[in-house]
């Protein structure tokens, strides 16, 4: 498509001389400005799509994808039965009896924080990977009796706990005597101490015994709900239909979907917003290739008219003046696709760099709710943001490169 001629002439007026070194530096500012919104593009949306999959898993890893509760809004008396018949279901993982409510926690000092309590069979948590697979201390193999509860490392580094200690749970729903309400507590003996990565959790959450929950929430023989994981979290609402289908009995089912409805569409409007704005980026970089370009041709326009009186074409003239942006657009987006994945590679340990330096806390567990700064490459996506970018550098120098083809030599040859 470009003889050898048009390339040699595209690169002579790209890479002037000292007289003309301004043009040059033009279109280095249009370069960089493409590499920089490329990369940030890239950065961005890998950030946030990393943010939505670690949220998703952790909360859907720990808080399963359904749950079953009573119709009338109390606590499931059969829930045996129930968890059984749903997981004869085909799309069904796993179904597990859930006892929960809010506690009041305190260690040996005058620390207390707010909590919620799951009570859960010993081998229902035992099979959940979320948490059998980031125990940090102690063992799961003592989690059972009446006794015991596994807590989250910032919950026991808040409170100074360790394995061993003992921890005190105050509930709001205390028993009635003579001289009023007096609060229900008491204390568990910490044999674990896990830690997911989601501060919510890793702060808030205590696991026990069901049978123990059972006994400290007097739930009598009755669980709270039945806490449902399927083979595809997508298809919740099929599996929700399947679930009353199979249940001879009214009940109220809340999926993932509904549970976290709002959460999820704030961050999925954040994301088509960030793209939005820093496709900006890129557009103001293609605007500085017209800039750069019809500064390049006004420069020219006595080349131009010796290279037309020469013999080349408008054709040619125009081949040559794309090149110029071509290359200008080719090798921006190369650049920005090259630091975006390399930074998105090497995000954490980049985070924990910078912050060493400037010796401040980037980004703080209790205000983005995960440990480590997420960032999933959807390559996908990042083919679509060097699609965009190129397709925008090639449309910017349409303008330019049509405008130096209609040059009259004559005239230009007349100015001179």
């Amino acid at each position: 498509m470009f003889n050898a001629f048009e390339r040699t002439v595209a690169a002579r007026y790209l890479l002037s001389r000292k007289s003309d070194r301004f043009t040059s530096v033009i279109a280095g500012f249009s370069l960089v400005g493409i590499m920089l919104g490329v990369a940030t593009l890239i950065i961005v949306m890998s950030v946030m799509g990393g943010f939505r999959q670690e949220l998703l898993g952790r909360i859907l890893g720990l808080n399963g994808h359904l749950g079953v509760y009573a119709a009338d809004r109390g606590n499931l008396r059969d829930f045996d039965a129930i968890a059984a018949t749903i997981r004869r279901l085909p799309n069904v993982v796993s179904a597990t009896p859930i006892v929960e409510g809010q506690v009041l926690l305190t260690g040996a000092g005058s620390t207390a924080t707010g909590g919620l309590a799951r009570g859960i069979r010993p081998e229902d948590l035992r099979a959940r990977p979320i948490i059998a697979e980031n125990i940090r201390a102690g063992s799961l193999a003592n989690f059972e009796g009446e006794d015991a509860v596994a807590i989250g490392t910032r919950l026991a580094f808040r409170l100074g706990l360790s394995i061993g200690d003992k921890i005190t749970l105050v509930s709001p729903q205390g028993r009635a005597t003579v001289i009023g309400t007096i609060p229900r507590l008491r204390a568990y003996t910490v044999t674990a101490i896990f830690e997911v990565g989601m501060n919510e959790y890793d702060s808030t959450y205590v696991f026990m015994p069901l049978n123990a929950a059972q006994i400290y929430f007097q739930t009598g023989d009755a669980a709270s709900q039945v806490e449902v994981f399927v083979a595809d979290p997508t298809r919740v609402r099929a599996v929700n239909r399947e679930i009353r289908a199979a249940l001879n009995q009214p009940v109220r089912i809340l999926d993932w979907q509904d549970a976290n409805s709002s959460f999820f569409a704030a961050v999925q409007v954040e994301r088509n917003v960030m793209f939005l704005i820093l496709t900006l980026i890129i557009i103001v970089a293609a605007f500085n290739i017209i800039s750069s370009l019809i500064m390049l041709v006004k420069d020219k326009g006595r080349d131009i008219a010796v290279l037309r009186t020469m013999g080349a074409t408008r054709g040619a003239i125009m081949r040559i003046f794309l090149m110029c942006g071509a290359w200008i657009g080719v090798v921006g987006t190369t650049a920005g696709f090259v630091v975006g994945v390399v930074f998105c590679l090497n995000i954490e340990s980049i985070r924990q760099f910078i912050q060493m330096l400037s010796g401040t806390e980037l980004f703080s567990a209790e205000i983005y709710f995960l440990t480590q700064l997420p960032a999933v490459l959807n390559w996908t996506e990042v083919m679509q943001v060097v699609a965009l970018a190129l397709s925008l550098a090639l449309l910017a120098t349409i303008y330019p490169s049509w405008r130096a083809a209609r040059t009259d030599p004559v005239e230009m040859l007349r100015n001179e």
